[in-house]
């Protein structure tokens, strides 16, 4: 019996796969292989091709770019399974996923446990066909790993919400259609006053002023509003629900910056072939410098070990109903990770590793520079490494404070 049942989930797969690969055949254009979702980036563009709107209107059509999300919403209604399937196929033939950002990768995942059926079907379906970009508004100018030391506030004005403040390090806000936000409407909790409540960016009263970064981007905005009306029915949850339900989705942030495609995606090309490129070999075609061949086989014995425990916690995770505080320890081990990889790439590649502009260096010469200096911040936003430790000593751990 037990026989029977897996050589029937072997043809269902089997067939599931020549559907994929059928699809790709027909969907995918050669113009895009090897190209990434730009669309879904922090510093845009807003705008799209013919071409790669065709694809991402294809790929939404089946549900594929949120493969596992339920059918009715406008997800695939696959398994694990089948979306790894569609993960694999992808890969093979260069697609990258055209659906993308901060709607599939935090707010929609937390608005399919926390939002209401109205709340579900009007936001869930548009981010299924990548027709709308959400930022992030957590953080304040004095709210940042103390984040429940919000301020900006939504006054209840009977039928709306009347919003003053400011949020900073909104990534992605210029290039945003909505912005799902933390709020206070009571100052006298500090946890249970808070609220999680949908913005749309378009609305009078907010304004955006982008921050130029030391990497010479500008994906992160202040963005401030003054007597912003705001729908009651954009209200996620209960009032004061919103500390819980923030909680919720920065744990599918910190998954997605740890452990994610981003980071995945970093090692398509060992630190050892790169660094062929730019040392001396020996008669074995090994990298001559001894020391630079050690300190890279240590760090990608070290990735490699990361990505698999990753995968494994993740799975773990999922099969549990979502995502736990084990996205903490992800986390904090991914972005160092990535942080350290950065540092070897500057060793590695020498002068020609600190390029920044002119024809003396090339494109990813210029562009790792870049990753290298915005790779600073990785270890602050989406919860600092201090606060990632806390919440790991006490909720992974058991440990509590003794006082």
């Amino acid at each position: 019996m037990a026989t029977q049942l897996e050589s029937e989930a072997h043809a269902n797969a089997d067939a599931f796969r020549t559907e994929v690969r059928q699809f790709l055949a027909a969907n995918f254009p050669e113009d895009l292989k090897g190209k990434g979702n730009l669309l879904a980036g922090l510093d845009g563009p807003t705008s799209e091709t013919a071409v790669q709107q065709r694809w991402r209107e294809a790929v939404g059509e089946r549900g594929w770019g949120t493969p596992t999300w339920p059918k009715e919403y406008g997800g695939g209604g696959l398994t694990r399974a089948e979306a790894r399937i569609v993960e694999q196929e992808f890969a093979k033939v260069g697609a990258y996923n055209p659906i993308g950002g901060m709607g599939v990768l935090m707010f929609g995942p937390t608005l399919l446990e926390y939002g209401n059926e109205m709340q579900k079907r009007a936001h869930i379906p548009p981010i299924c066909r990548g027709e709308i970009r959400w930022c992030q508004g957590y953080s304040e100018p004095n709210a940042g790993s103390d984040l429940a030391n919000i301020q900006t506030f939504a006054a209840d004005m009977g039928d709306h919400y009347l919003v003053n403040g400011q949020k900073t390090w909104t990534s992605g806000g210029q290039w945003a259609d909505k912005c799902f936000a933390l709020v206070r409407t009571d100052r006298s909790d500090k946890h249970k006053g808070i609220s999680f409540l949908l913005i749309d960016m378009d609305a009078p009263g907010v304004e955006v002023r982008p921050i130029t970064m030391i990497s010479g981007t500008s994906p992160f905005c202040e963005t401030f509003f003054t007597d912003v009306k705001v729908p009651k029915a954009n209200l996620v949850g209960k009032e004061g629900e919103g500390w819980t339900i923030g909680k919720r989705l920065l744990q599918h942030e910190r998954t997605n910056i740890s452990g994610g495609g981003r980071l995945a995606g970093m090692m398509d090309q060992s630190l050892g072939d790169i660094a062929k490129t730019y040392g001396e070999t020996d008669g074995d075609g090994a990298l001559a410098d001894k020391v630079l061949r050690d300190r890279i086989a240590d760090f990608e014995i070290r990735w490699n070990s990361f990505l698999l425990t990753a995968r494994r916690a993740l799975e773990e995770s999922k099969a549990q109903g979502g995502v736990s505080e084990i996205s903490s320890v992800l986390k904090k081990l991914g972005t160092r990770l990535s942080q350290e990889r950065s540092e070897l790439l500057i060793v590695i590649r020498g002068l020609q590793g600190l390029g920044w502009e002119g024809d003396a260096f090339s494109e990813s010469e210029r562009e790792d520079v870049r990753g290298w200096l915005f790779g600073k911040a990785s270890t602050i936003y989406g919860g600092s490494t201090e606060i990632q430790n806390n919440i790991i000593a006490k909720r992974v751990l058991g440990m509590l404070d003794h006082q």
